[in-house]
């Protein structure tokens, strides 16, 4: 049937608490999108991806075509963050879940044979987020779990998710996520506002500009507070500019931390010392180095098959902890890394199965290397 907006708060509010419990339960995440997309097409997807790669879950971003050569800078966070988009779906990658952003009708969605085949499931979740609604539009996802209603794009609906996942911060918590509104993050989802109202400008109703109000301004804070460190930011094209330097600067922050990278046995590691520190404080911000030390971890852990584990001695004008970020491997189930904090009767720290940060007072530690090293080979040991 044609689709229609909520007609509650209430509506909206019960399906995207489902979306949030599906991006707790569910473990792999196809994406999709429709043909020939357009820029809130792919930042929908690609925001949509980030937000279930922070609960440490296998995603993809299925496409028949390359995505335009303009959306480089968003095809390259999602592969940064180790979202794959691809063109066939392997055969190891057991979907449980499909997400289908930004498309009005089912004919209109970008698939393939096996993709159509995995539609027709039942079995498998169908999540849709969208922003077309009347005559010429169909649902695609399954009853309760369809976000669909008036808006300026369908990247501010995932922006609305990102929203009301921030106040829940027992799974927050529990998944070790600092801020579900992340620079990329935002980055995607303000490439969509942006490029689907042009700058606002094709907007009809008075709720559409009230909500791109709403948005924008909300956005404009997170990021003139928390990634602009110049005061005379007076645009959001300014912002949106300074938004892509910063995450090309984050990769930058990747390349350096990536070099010391090494594997023992079953476990990827890396140690950084307190004058690598200095250095990428110097030339960084806390958001590169807590995401980029988040991604190094999970890269080690696939290269290593079981465990990554990063650390970092942070300099004496942030604290007085040395941190650490471990991640399990997608494919290594045997071994709960909670288990290691028990282990080690380690108090200061936390996660769930699949990743956990702590932290250790330097006084201590009297070798810092070699403190590491005894968690690498105790990590080792431990793994069935």
């Amino acid at each position: 049937m044609p689709k229609e907006g909520f007609k509650t708060a209430k509506q909206k509010n019960d399906c995207i608490e489902a979306i949030i419990q599906e991006l707790v339960n569910r473990n792999v995440f196809l994406i999709l999108g429709h043909t020939n997309p357009d820029e809130d097409c792919v930042a929908a997807m690609i925001a949509f991806s980030l937000l279930a790669k922070k609960f440490d879950k296998q995603v993809k971003i299925f496409t028949s075509k390359k995505i335009p050569e303009n959306f480089k800078y968003l095809v390259d966070i999602a592969v940064y963050n180790r979202i794959d988009v691809v063109t066939a779906i392997p055969r190891s990658f057991a979907v449980d879940t499909i997400v289908i952003c930004d498309t009005a009708k089912p004919g209109m969605v970008d698939a393939n044979r096996k993709v159509m085949q995995m539609l027709k499931n039942s079995t498998i979740r169908k999540i849709e987020i969208d922003h077309h609604i009347g005559a010429d539009s169909d649902y695609i996802g399954n009853p309760g779990y369809c976000l669909v209603t008036e808006a300026s794009s369908a990247s501010e609906l995932v922006g609305q998710i990102a929203l009301k996942l921030r106040a829940k911060k027992d799974i927050l918590k529990k998944y070790v996520i600092l801020d579900p509104l992340s620079r990329n993050l935002v980055l995607a989802i303000l490439t969509g506002i942006i490029g689907d109202s042009q700058m606002g400008r094709y907007l009809k109703s008075s709720r559409e500009k009230r909500m791109y109000k709403i948005f924008s301004t909300l956005f404009n804070d997170i990021l003139s507070t928390t990634t602009i460190k110049e005061t005379n930011i007076t645009n959001m094209n300014q912002i949106f500019d300074q938004l892509k330097q910063a995450s090309e600067k984050e990769k930058h922050c990747f390349q350096y931390i990536k070099k010391k990278s090494k594997i023992y046995k079953s476990v990827g590691y890396a140690i950084l010392s307190g004058e690598d520190m200095q250095y990428l404080y110097q030339n960084f911000d806390d958001d590169d180095i807590i995401s980029t030390t988040r991604n190094l971890a999970d890269m080690l852990a696939e290269v290593s098959g079981k465990v990554g584990l990063v650390s970092y001695y942070d300099i004496p004008e942030k604290s007085d902890l040395i941190q650490f970020r471990m991640r399990r491997s997608q494919n290594y189930k045997s071994y709960d890394l909670r288990d290691f904090l028990k282990k080690m009767n380690i108090h200061n720290g936390g996660g769930h199965e699949g990743a956990i940060g702590f932290r250790v007072p330097k006084d201590l530690v009297d070798d810092y290397p070699k403190y590491v090293m005894s968690i690498v080979k105790k990590v080792n040991t431990l793994l069935p």
